[in-house]
């Protein structure tokens, strides 16, 4: 179990460090995402492959505690944001990657319109700049959940919470005037 002072790591480096395929895939990955490191990926592939396990323990249960296990698990899922609702444990060994890095809080920044490029997104959420509801959360790989989702937006005490910001009509003038971000 550990000294709980200390951190440990939160992930499982590949097994084979000088794969060509999988740098190649991990470089496109990184590139797509505006993630920092390959740690993030590693790190986001850990958690797939837990949910994986935890899928792949429930479907080995006797059908009694099969049932509720696999509603919860299923019900955490699609709170997620990773399933949709009439989903089933099939569908969580199939997610792939892409599918965590989608819900992650620098990807669905730049998918509102909140930042002009993922890089943008992420330096606005280290900066403080953005909120969910009215806390500033400071981690781009926070996953949001599907209750979240519409309450990202600039944090109140931002400046970028004023319109008339410089940045926000940046922001609005690169998208080519699809309208003025999410406040």
């Amino acid at each position: 179990m550990g000294d709980p002072k200390r951190q440990h790591k939160k992930y499982k480096a590949p097994e084979t460090p000088y794969d060509e395929a999988r740098i190649m895939d991990e470089l496109k990955l990184l590139g797509v995402y505006g993630l920092r490191n390959k740690k993030e990926i590693w790190r986001h592939r850990t958690t797939l492959r837990n949910f994986r396990q935890i899928s792949r323990a429930v479907l080995s249960m006797e059908p009694e505690r099969r049932a509720k296990s696999e509603r919860e698990f299923l019900g955490k899922m699609y709170n997620l944001g990773l399933v949709k609702r009439d989903a089933s444990l099939d569908d969580i060994l199939g997610l792939r990657i892409e599918d965590i890095l989608e819900r992650r809080l620098q990807t669905l920044v730049y998918r509102n319109r909140l930042a002009s490029t993922l890089f943008q997104s992420r330096q606005l959420i280290v900066h403080g700049h953005i909120a969910i509801g009215d806390s500033a959360v400071s981690s781009p790989s926070y996953i949001v959940t599907r209750e979240e989702e519409t309450k990202i937006g600039y944090a109140p005490n931002s400046p970028l919470a004023q319109g008339s910001h410089p940045m926000r009509q940046e922001i609005t003038a690169l998208q080519g005037g699809r309208g003025e971000g999410r406040e």
